[in-house]
């Protein structure tokens, strides 16, 4: 089904949308999910509630892409489930937004909406500014949270090599934002 026809679901308040969601961008989403949480009874819950929320919130929103839509749903409430899993123990190998600190301002920007609109858009300049290849290694890491031994056997690298390259393209990352006079 054709992703203006699911949103249609969605506004009709038809519950067939959330199968047809489920039908469609189901694996999707637990991709993003499995790249996050180890659980998967976790992952599954993150996956559901993904609908859920896509329910509350359309309408008033009317996502033109259904896929990132919801993916950053499904993403943002793995991250909230993997943060209150390891509130009081550390990962063996950081959560990959823990890399970016200092990187990337803390929070939501700031109360500025502009601001958020300008590192936005200063990250998107810094992605289309890649090799296709640092592109894929940076958002692997950093948006599918890939962990650094899958991206190394995905793409033949060592994993040193792989840690090496993710932490010069956060520096390049720093420099842009600093350069474009944005506060970490």
């Amino acid at each position: 089904m054709e992703d203006e026809k699911i949103v249609a679901l969605y506004w009709a308040r038809n519950e067939e949308a959330i199968a047809r969601s489920a039908e469609k961008y189901g694996a999707y989403c637990g991709s993003i999910a499995a790249g996050i949480l180890q659980s998967r009874e976790d992952r599954e819950e993150c996956v559901s509630d993904t609908w859920l929320r896509a329910w509350n919130a359309m309408p008033p929103q009317r996502p033109s892409r259904l896929a990132v839509f919801f993916g950053k749903i499904t993403r943002n409430l793995s991250l909230d489930r993997w943060r209150r899993n390891h509130a009081e123990k550390r990962a063996a190998e950081p959560l990959p937004l823990e890399e970016l600190q200092g990187c990337i301002p803390d929070g939501p920007a700031s109360a500025d909406p502009t601001e958020s609109v300008v590192i936005a858009d200063t990250l998107n300049r810094f992605l289309e500014g890649l090799e296709r290849e640092q592109r894929i290694l940076f958002l692997r890491r950093y948006w599918f949270f890939g962990s650094i031994r899958e991206i190394a056997r995905d793409y033949g690298m060592t994993e040193s090599n792989v840690k090496m390259t993710l932490l010069r393209l956060r520096s390049s990352l720093r420099r842009m934002l600093e350069e474009e006079g944005i506060v970490l």
